[in-house]
């Protein structure tokens, strides 16, 4: 039996395409902490909680972008994200498109991925050390 065509080109493309998704995550994920520390508009600056979470997007989306410890980011990006959607989305309605927490589930499924498939073929940690930490 033949294995049909959308199959092998899925196949023969899951690499580049993992990285990519992967890639993306991490770059999206950074901006949003980014943005929390006041660098999109210029300036710097870690105010209290919100500062510590800006910190941890911005380290948890380079480490996904290069592909270190995504297993590890993708748990404690998952956490935070549940964190974020109980405290800031749940209480506005009980759909995510009336609360605004779309981009939040949407990231916990992202993590999700990540966290099952990991850093991929194509990462930093097995390009230094030819395995995952986590």
């Amino acid at each position: 039996m033949t294995t049909p065509l959308f199959s092998r080109i899925a196949h023969a493309g899951s690499q580049p395409l993992y990285l990519l998704f992967r890639i993306l995550v991490g770059f999206l994920f950074l901006q949003h902490g980014l943005q929390k520390l006041g660098m999109l508009d210029g300036g710097f600056q870690v105010n209290g909680f919100m500062g510590f979470i800006g910190l941890c997007e911005l380290a948890g989306g380079l480490a996904i972008f290069f592909g270190v410890w995504t297993r590890l980011v993708a748990v404690l990006g998952t956490i935070l994200l549940i964190g974020a959607y109980t405290t800031a989305h749940m209480g506005n309605g009980l759909l995510p498109i009336q609360n605004r927490g779309e981009l939040p589930l949407l990231y916990i499924a992202a993590f999700v991925v990540l966290f099952l498939y990991g850093a991929g073929a194509w990462s930093l940690e097995r390009l230094l050390i030819k395995r995952e930490l986590f």
